[in-house]
């Protein structure tokens, strides 16, 4: 993971309404699609940038793509930020 390309992802407030939906429950991409008014290929550009940052994990279940919050990387990206400002 690198600070870049968490942060790339974080920047984008579509993307933080995505990742604050994730954080109450695992959804497939049609649902976090109705929290918004733009495009299925715009959902989708915003889906993988959370991916490729590792933010989001996405299994399927059937013909879903079944997307979850992964913890770790936020708690990897707190880390960092704190030994940074550490003496």
């Amino acid at each position: 993971m690198t600070l870049t390309k968490t942060f790339n992802a974080l920047s984008d407030p579509s993307r933080q309404k995505i990742l604050e939906l994730l954080k109450k429950d695992d959804l497939p991409a049609g649902a976090i699609g109705e929290y918004f008014k733009f495009t299925a290929p715009t959902l989708s550009h915003h889906l993988s940038v959370l991916k490729e940052a590792n933010l989001v994990s996405v299994r399927r279940e059937g013909q879903l793509q079944i997307y979850s919050l992964n913890l770790s990387v936020f708690e990897e990206a707190a880390e960092k930020i704190i030994k940074f400002f550490k003496k």
